[in-house]
């Protein structure tokens, strides 16, 4: 069966010209031409479409980019390799939100900050604390969201628990959103021991954790419906 481009884009609810970035992105595999030069799509030009459409919002497109061009060259089993890692890491963005929700109860705040005895603290010694990297908290302080002091006789910076209090607030909205604007936003709000406000941001990206695995779990579907398409074919021909 054939599709005109516009067929497409009703039933899919696309633009026209978002299905052309589509072909000039490599993929969906490129269409026949009509000698008027029109588009002349076919049944696999939709489904291909239609995977794209359902699993950009569980995955971005980032990952649709990288992944279509696997199926089409049928290497299926490297496409759902990589679905299946991008699962796993928004498992564990879920695990590390938890984790960290619970952290910001005030009292195992309060728990964690009492077990650091010391007065100052290394960069070093701050990343092992938090198990965060030392070039993001650089990168965190670069941003304006931390600014330690430095040490007067050799100008290394150095934390207090203060600092750590600020650093786990950033960690904990960190793993939970992308956009350091909210973090800002965050902290602005939050006060010098008000955490209400990263509780609040935790736990609603908690939620659009949940809306996404359902997204994810309908992008699978139609890429499951492709691939099966695609072997199909395979079979046909050979």
């Amino acid at each position: 069966m054939e599709y005109k481009p516009k067929d497409i884009a009703k039933q899919l609810d696309v633009g026209t010209s978002a299905m052309r970035h589509y072909e000039e992105w490599g993929i969906v595999p490129p269409p026949k031409r009509k000698p008027n030069g029109y588009r002349v799509y076919t049944e696999v030009h939709l489904a291909y479409f239609q995977c794209i459409r359902a699993l950009y919002p569980g995955f971005g497109m980032a990952a649709v980019r990288k992944i279509m061009p696997m199926i089409q060259a049928s290497q299926f089993k490297e496409a759902l390799w990589e679905i299946n890692k991008l699962q796993a890491e928004l498992y564990d963005r879920k695990q590390q939100a938890l984790q960290s929700l619970e952290l910001l109860q005030p009292d195992q705040m309060e728990h964690f900050l009492d077990r650091q005895k010391k007065k100052w603290y290394s960069i070093g010694e701050v990343e092992r604390e938090i198990d965060v990297p030392a070039t993001t908290i650089r990168h965190w302080e670069t941003e304006g969201l931390i600014t330690p002091k430095r040490n007067p006789e050799n100008g290394y910076r150095q934390y207090d628990r203060e600092d750590i209090r600020r650093l786990l607030i950033i960690r904990t909205v960190q793993s939970s959103v992308f956009l350091l604007k909210t973090v800002r936003e965050v902290l602005e709000e939050m006060g010098q021991h008000n955490i209400a406000k990263a509780r609040e941001v935790t736990l609603y990206a908690l939620s659009d954790m949940d809306i996404q695995i359902e997204h994810q779990l309908n992008g699978m579907y139609y890429l499951h419906n492709l691939i099966s398409m695609l072997r199909e074919k395979e079979i046909q021909r050979s």
